[in-house]
């Protein structure tokens, strides 16, 4: 499986979505200990990682694009 190169600061990521180390192995349902050694560069991470990430920030803005619209309409009614 390929690791992600030592460029993706995975803190500094899921700091940009609000999440600390531990809520992102929850999420994902690994140990806290396996994310932060990632963290350290201790382990490679994994390239899912990556992935999963980028597509968590895509689906919150789409979260945050659906409300934008819908206030917008329940606007636009009044």
């Amino acid at each position: 499986m390929d690791d992600v190169k030592n460029e993706f600061d995975l803190k500094a990521e899921l700091k940009a979505l609000g999440m600390t180390l531990t809520d992102f192995a929850n999420l994902v349902e690994l140990s806290p200990n396996t994310v932060s050694r990632w963290a350290r560069g201790e382990i490679n991470i994994p390239k899912w990682v990556q992935l999963f990430i980028t597509n968590y920030r895509k689906a919150k803005m789409l979260d945050t694009l659906a409300l934008e619209a819908f206030n917008f309409n329940k606007l636009s009614i009044i």
